[in-house]
């Protein structure tokens, strides 16, 4: 069987950086610099639907900011950490 078909039955965690850009890390690997845990474990799959729920804005924190600026509006920042 290779390893595509196999079941994977790893635990993940659900990461965010400073650009609040989400990711998922094997739970027993240690977490990359400038990445935080959002507190969510669980399956690859489980994992991947919670980061699909909540990261509803992929341009990173910083081109949002700069956008809101140039539009004469603020943006806040939305509490990734």
């Amino acid at each position: 069987m290779s390893e595509r078909n196999e079941e994977d039955t790893r635990e993940y965690r659900v990461v965010v950086n400073d650009e609040e850009q989400y990711s998922l890390w094997e739970r027993d690997k240690p977490l990359p610099a400038g990445w935080y845990e959002r507190g969510v474990t669980g399956s690859r799959s489980e994992c991947l639907a919670h980061i699909a729920e909540v990261w509803t804005d992929m341009r990173p924190l910083s081109l949002r900011r700069r956008m809101a600026q140039s539009a004469g509006g603020t943006e806040e920042r939305g509490g990734a950490r």
